[in-house]
């Protein structure tokens, strides 16, 4: 359901008074149409259930003589008429009353259902800080309420993100496309520019489309990963996924000289096997650009009661505490110490998306003297 489509059905609201309105009269006419009818029966009955006198007596009334059958009969009708005239103005009086009263005492139920009403008028994206807040009554309206608050909440953080998601994209991608136009620029305004130029041109622009096919690739894989279900739930053992991700990843950890330590016992989770080698690629490659020459990483998995964990620690540049949590945010980087000219930032983020797709947990802490150390945590495999 969409906003559009809720506020349609808040906005219902005075048609719902009115239906309980009639709801409210139609039930009081028909109950006081059946105490009628069994009122008129009664007083019938009670008065047949009169003892006669014999036939032919005469009764003297008002000085006049009248037969005691067609005084009986006479009293029965009178009875009925009575309680029939009487009971049709109390009738019109219950019903008239049950309308008003039912008509405003609904108006005063349907009050919180008229504020959630109109704060869904004023929703838009401009205008997503509009809320309920708290009602006096605590009710289902109160609960409704709190629901759709806290769903604007989580709408206007979806929001939020999604307008920094982009920013940061489009300058991200604005920096090689940039790169690319510039050198474009430059060498076709030299009408000297000899081959060593034409190639040193097409060395910067390559490399420049290769970083933002990297990033396209990257954002591709965050927006499929990032919210979505797994395709694929198979036994996948972390030790053997490690194993693959750092043969991509060696032959740069062995160009700047890092020692690495392995300690890969075998740790099963219950996932997709492409995603959870992307995982722990991520890992090492963040592990292995953001080090520092002759520097080290330790890889380990172990499997415990609770799950599987992958634990990467790395050395590299100070780390401050408080922007770990910003680390996992797309394009945030935990400042100049941690910044790598290949990378483009999702890398931890990518990693997010796809532990908790997996239903697991990624944690991050920085290593004393310089580093990070990221926890992986799957659930255990029944």
């Amino acid at each position: 359901m969409n906003l559009r489509e809720l506020s349609a059905g808040l906005v219902g609201a005075r048609s719902l008074r009115a239906r309980i309105t009639l709801l409210a009269t139609g039930l009081a006419a028909a109950v006081s149409l059946v105490l009628l009818w069994l009122a008129w029966t009664l007083v019938g009955d009670s008065v047949a259930a009169v003892p006669q006198m014999p036939p032919n007596t005469t009764v003297r009334v008002d000085g006049i003589d009248v037969d005691a059958s067609e005084l009986a009969a006479h009293l029965r009708e009178h009875a009925r008429d009575k309680v029939l005239l009487a009971g049709s103005i109390a009738f019109c009086c219950v019903v008239v009353a049950t309308a008003i009263l039912a008509w405003t005492f609904t108006s005063r139920v349907l009050r919180p259902l008229r504020e959630i009403t109109g704060t869904a008028r004023r929703l838009s994206i401009e205008s997503m800080g509009a809320r309920i807040g708290e009602l006096d009554s605590k009710d289902e309206l109160a609960e409704l309420a709190a629901t759709f608050d806290a769903m604007l909440d989580r709408l206007q953080a979806a929001f939020d993100a999604q307008r920094h998601f982009v920013a940061n994209a489009s300058h991200e991608l604005r920096t090689p496309l940039s790169v690319i136009r510039t050198e474009l620029d430059v060498t076709l305004s030299d009408e000297d520019a000899d081959e060593a130029e034409l190639r040193r041109m097409a060395g910067v622009v390559r490399d420049a489309t290769e970083r933002a096919e990297q990033l396209v690739g990257s954002l591709l894989l965050l927006a499929r990963t990032d919210g979505a279900g797994l395709v694929v739930a198979e036994h996948v053992d972390l030790a053997a996924v490690v194993d693959s991700a750092w043969r991509a990843a060696r032959g740069e950890a062995e160009r700047r000289r890092l020692r690495s330590e392995f300690a890969t016992a075998p740790a099963f989770a219950i996932g997709d096997p492409a995603l959870l080698e992307r995982v722990a690629g991520n890992l090492l490659e963040n592990a292995v650009r953001h080090n520092v020459d002759g520097g080290w990483i330790e890889v380990t998995t172990q499997a415990g009661q609770d799950g599987a964990v992958l634990v990467v620690r790395s050395s590299g540049g100070l780390v401050d505490p408080a922007v770990v949590p910003e680390l996992f945010e797309p394009f945030r980087r935990a400042g100049v110490a941690r910044t790598a000219r290949s990378g483009a930032g999702l890398g931890l983020s990518i990693v997010r998306a796809a532990v908790q797709a997996h239903g697991g947990s990624v944690t991050a802490e920085p290593v004393v003297g310089g580093g990070l150390r990221v926890i992986v945590r799957f659930p255990a495999v029944p």
